[in-house]
């Protein structure tokens, strides 16, 4: 009997705890809830708040924005030397660990002495390349003002003498091409006295703004070219720690996406920005050889034009022979005649030989796409937009691709494109398209 009591008095004691915690539970749970739902709401408050901020305030963000640009300008352009010129460091890098692998003492040293070979290497090629630059179109500069200096006052004699001549008739243009550059001549002095002369100043401290500039762009390429060297050094360990701080912030399957986008950004522009710029250097090679051949005025100066407006895709041709032209129109219509209808041929051949074969299908894109994005780039961003419009829309386009098949995977529909051109609509329950031709049927019937 004192046991049967024992465990009678035992069991209510033992249940009341789990009782006390069922009863518990739900109301943490839904406290738990309405703390989340309350930070979720603060948290939009504050970003909506900082919209409107900075909004409101964009002259003086973007004045900030601006500031904090020029202050890492020299990292920026570190980073930027340091990605187009890795493959160069790498295929050095490649060759030299070969040749050092068998006569180092250990493999860990022959890795080391090769990096730094390799990063010496690329720093060369490039400084190099600048220099055949600057040797090309510094000299191919001063001759062309020099004979433009001597060829426009001749043309102008050569068109007086003409006029005064009468050999054009006597339709009173020797009177009116008079009267034109005598009003001509009134209009320069005016500009030179009442704009000219009282505005000297401020050209005065744009010239020397400008030279400071200058000086202080070049300070930061020299900067950059170090800051290079040390990103090509080390940049396993940068990669790893970049990996490390994804996976650090993000839950796995969230970094492995951010991962992936990454390296396929890397493979889009990597690809189509070197391929690019080995692409123009091979139409400007070309170029030259062929305005030598044809004895086209300032050839090397044209070949550097062409190449270097070549890596902005599609509008890029046109854009280099517009100066290009108007450069030897001046010296010699026909040579001008001559090199429009050279480098017509030229970005044909560029377009439908050389540039797939190099650059294959790097970005992806359609034709209407490129177009689209080089127009939005360089509406927004100018010259750097038209360059890198093309890649960036080929990320988005590569995102946006990925996000649409996920979804259509799982919703458990079609995922080839040819199958939604004739789409009607989407039968509910077999999840198959009907198309509009089977639709009409179905009417008929």
């Amino acid at each position: 009997m004192q046991e049967h009591t024992e465990e009678a008095i035992k069991q209510p004691v033992a249940e009341e705890p789990v009782k006390a915690q069922r009863a518990t539970k739900p109301g943490r749970q839904e406290n738990v809830y309405l703390a989340k739902i309350g930070l979720m709401i603060f948290v939009t408050f504050v970003c909506c708040i900082l919209f409107f901020f900075i909004l409101l305030r964009y002259e003086g963000f973007s004045d900030i924005w601006n500031e904090i640009m020029k202050a890492g300008q020299p990292i920026i352009i570190g980073l930027v030397l340091a990605y187009l010129l890795n493959p160069i460091m790498q295929f050095a890098e490649g060759l030299l660990y070969k040749a050092l692998r068998t006569r180092m003492k250990t493999e860990e040293k022959a890795k080391k002495t090769s990096r730094a070979l390799g990063i010496a290497f690329s720093i060369v090629f490039l400084i190099a390349v600048i220099a055949l630059l600057i040797a090309a179109i510094v000299p191919s500069v001063i001759t062309s003002i020099m004979s433009l200096a001597e060829t426009v006052p001749k043309g102008v004699r050569n068109l007086v003498s003409t006029m005064e001549s009468g050999v054009l008739g006597n339709f009173q243009l020797t009177e009116m091409f008079g009267d034109f550059l005598t009003k001509a001549t009134a209009m320069i002095q005016d500009w030179a006295e009442n704009t000219l002369l009282p505005q000297a100043q401020t050209y005065i401290a744009n010239v020397t703004s400008g030279v400071i500039s200058v000086v202080k762009l070049f300070m930061n390429f020299i900067i950059g070219i170090i800051v290079a060297m040390y990103v090509l050094m080390i940049k396993e360990k940068l990669i790893g720690q970049s990996k490390k701080l994804i996976y650090a912030v993000f839950k796995p399957k969230a970094g492995n996406t951010i991962v992936e986008i990454v390296h396929k950004a890397d493979e889009i522009f990597g690809g189509f920005i070197i391929g690019k710029i080995i692409d123009s250097a091979i139409i400007g090679v070309i170029c030259y050889i062929g305005c030598c051949l044809m004895r086209i005025p300032d050839a090397m100066l044209v070949a550097v034009v062409v190449g270097v407006t070549n890596i902005i895709p599609v509008f890029g041709p046109f854009i280099g022979a517009v100066p290009s032209l108007l450069l030897v129109v001046i010296q010699s219509p026909w040579h001008a005649l001559y090199l429009l209808i050279f480098i017509i041929v030229l970005q044909q051949v560029d377009g439908n030989i050389i540039g797939p074969k190099i650059l294959g299908n790097s970005t992806g894109l359609s034709s209407f796409w490129v177009m689209f994005s080089i127009l939005i780039g360089g509406g927004l961003f100018g010259f750097l937009g038209m360059l890198l419009g093309v890649p960036v829309f080929a990320l988005i386009y590569y995102v946006v691709r990925k996000l649409v098949n996920h979804s259509i995977d799982k919703r458990k529909l079609p995922m080839a494109t040819e199958e939604y051109v004739n789409l009607s609509r989407v039968d509910e329950e077999t999840r198959t398209i009907v198309c509009r031709e089977e639709q009409k049927k179905k009417k008929r019937k």
